[in-house]
């Protein structure tokens, strides 16, 4: 997840701060998919996301002119273990945790806790509105809860909420529906968007802290979903998933909706990346939005990131949510000469964006060859602190990607994804590096430019997920400073096999699990 920057590496079994650092908004930048499953990977509910998608944190991203790179990106190698059958896309059954709520890692969750505790455990509660569905329920504030505060300095219990809204006909719109700290008010009172009759909408939700867990009648009423169980997929809870890519694979194979083709990149001449892509991905892929909102620390307010209220609002910055979503769309495309798939969004300062969803339908259209889909592994979607089959399936619904098979041997599934990670992106970093040291950085604490801070980032997903389990060794070697920066990076390209140990799964048995633990890029952005 590309949500905050985390300076040093970090184990996920608790999420660091550093790594949820905000990243700033205002960032001027240069401008049939086959949902194969990965081979080797078994498709397992619950993958937790690294805090390395903090990219963005405080950093301008002003690119400057591209520079031309002239390594060539080494073929992966193809996986040693055999692919085993994937089940149907369906959806698995899930639930909202409630009040017995834990983390991925198995830590229960307060909901009566202080400021202050608040801000040491960033475990946080966001209360859905009635009827969240409707034009009305998009335009009502969601309430941060449990000692949480959405513009607390620094953005680290930020929580974000994204709907996409797709029509009869194909028309897409993008809605932020406005997050406010319990017990407070709206800077400027939300105007509801117009939504077509037939219309199906999906709520995604984005977070900076640790495990979030959903509150209110409004979460049962719209569908949503943010946990296998009582555990907790930490950052991203989501609504009515399974009605709007019902309609949405409906439309795309009756030609109504359209999905633009991601094209060739202009700067590498390589096919532009996916959120499916092992390119792109990092310990905990495939979650958190696009979206901003304008905060005041002083006053604790909020409001929409529209043009107006950024105009006429005084005191006010723009928070983001750290995500691989917003890290693809905001600085890997640019950089590469690519364009993202967005539609008109009236809450955003440009009028139009990209969004979860998008992204989603995206990369099911034209993400090809070896496919990145979430893994076991995944810090987010760990039963605590254990693998699940299960938990991840959860997750892998809600972002309409293939189940994996009861029969998937979850080391072999974390073990090919590692493998692929390392073999198939060292090699594209370091084909990229030349020409991404020219743009603005995501996350400061990562790195000083775009190129440094994927770097760092893919340094510290390696350790997230547990990649020297398997025999493989870091494929980067970093000189960091004293606050964990990546100052220069050497890639090592040579393939890598991984070896699957014997025996039972690690922990015994397979649960689903929470968290998105020291996600490199799981951190709140600042723009």
């Amino acid at each position: 997840m590309l949500t905050g920057h985390r300076p040093v590496m970090r184990r996920r079994t608790q999420r660091s701060r550093a790594a949820r650092i905000a990243i700033p908004l205002a960032i001027p930048v240069a401008l049939g998919l086959t949902l194969g499953i990965v081979i080797a990977v078994s498709s397992h509910p619950g993958s937790t996301k690294v805090n390395s998608s903090a990219f963005g944190a405080t950093a301008s991203a002003s690119p400057s002119a591209s520079g031309s790179a002239s390594a060539s990106a080494a073929a992966a190698p193809a996986a040693t273990v055999q692919a085993l059958p994937v089940a149907p896309r369906t959806f698995a059954q899930a639930d909202v945790a409630g009040t017995n709520a834990q983390d991925a890692a198995g830590n229960a969750i307060s909901f009566n806790q202080t400021p202050a505790q608040a801000a040491a455990s960033m475990n946080c509660t966001l209360a859905v509105p009635a009827n969240a569905l409707t034009a009305q329920g998009l335009a009502t504030p969601w309430q941060l809860g449990d000692g949480c505060q959405e513009a607390q300095q620094g953005g680290t219990e930020g929580a974000f909420v994204e709907a996409t809204i797709l029509s009869p006909n194909g028309q897409l719109q993008i809605y932020d529906p406005l997050v406010i700290t319990a017990g407070t008010r709206p800077a400027v009172t939300p105007t509801a968007p117009t939504i077509a009759a037939g219309s199906q909408v999906i709520i995604d939700v984005g977070f900076n802290g640790n495990a979030l867990a959903l509150t209110g009648f409004g979460a049962q009423q719209a569908n949503c979903i943010d946990a296998l169980g009582n555990s907790l997929i930490n950052q991203t809870p989501t609504c009515n998933a399974r009605a709007f890519y019902g309609l949405a694979n409906q439309e795309i194979a009756a030609g109504t909706l359209k999905v633009p083709a991601t094209g060739t990149s202009a700067s590498d001449g390589q096919a532009c990346q996916t959120t499916t892509s092992f390119a792109t991905i990092d310990q905990d892929q495939s979650d958190n939005v696009v979206g901003s909102y304008l905060i005041n620390a002083t006053t604790g307010q909020t409001a929409q990131n529209t043009s107006a209220n950024a105009a006429n609002l005084q005191g006010f910055t723009a928070l983001g949510n750290g995500s691989d979503d917003g890290l693809l769309a905001k600085f890997i495309d640019p950089a590469l000469g690519c364009t993202p798939f967005t539609a008109p969004n009236a809450t955003s300062t440009t009028g139009t964006s990209g969004s979860q969803a998008l992204d989603v339908l995206s990369a099911r259209q034209n993400q090809t060859g070896t496919t990145a889909l979430l893994p076991v592994n995944d810090p987010q979607l760990l039963v605590g602190g254990k693998l699940s089959i299960q938990k991840t399936n959860v997750y892998r619904a809600l972002v309409d990607e293939p189940l994996l098979s009861n029969f998937t041997n979850p080391q072999q599934n974390a073990a090919t994804y590692c493998q692929n990670m390392v073999n198939i992106q060292t090699a594209k970093l370091k084909l990229d590096a030349a020409i991404e040291a020219n743009f603005g950085t995501p996350v400061p604490a990562l790195g000083a430019n775009l190129a440094t801070a994927l770097a760092n980032r893919l340094l510290q997903s390696f350790g997230n997920l547990n990649c020297g389990n398997f025999g493989l060794t870091n494929p980067i070697t970093a000189q960091l400073d004293g606050n964990g920066v990546l100052l220069s990076a050497t890639y090592n390209t040579t393939a890598q096999t991984a070896k699957v140990p014997g025996g039972a799964p690690t922990g015994g048995n397979v649960f689903p699990g929470p968290g998105r633990f020291g996600d490199p890029m799981a951190g709140p952005r600042h723009n």
